[in-house]
């Protein structure tokens, strides 16, 4: 089963289209932290450890050209600009909360001993 997504990129199955998506190493990570609360640009920065700024501009700006993320400009100065999900974007909740109860789960057992996983 072939599908072509609204950017003309091709699928194979639904899996590929949602990793394509949200997938990566900063892309969920992102979402998990917006799940739950509109957050600020330095927000995210001092809440994702490691992540450049370029990057999180650019995970946040395909996002948002994904419909998942809205970023909403307060014209006031200095400049405020706020991360949310979108009524789309708030679908991934389920999936988001079962990763955070699998990963939490794996590190329980990887912790104890490396054979249990």
């Amino acid at each position: 089963m072939m599908t072509k997504s609204t950017t003309g990129r091709e699928f194979n199955c639904p899996v590929e289209a949602a990793l394509a998506i949200v997938g990566g190493k900063w892309k969920g990570i992102i979402l998990f932290y917006l799940r739950s609360d509109t957050r600020r640009f330095n927000e995210l920065r001092r809440l994702i450890p490691g992540i450049t700024q370029r990057m999180l501009t650019k995970q946040l700006r395909e996002l948002e050209a994904h419909r998942i993320v809205h970023r909403k400009i307060y014209r006031q100065i200095p400049p405020k600009v706020e991360y949310s999900l979108t009524n789309f974007g708030r679908t991934l909740a389920p999936l988001l909360e079962a990763l955070e109860d699998w990963g939490a789960e794996y590190i329980e057992k990887v912790s104890g001993t490396h054979s249990q996983v």
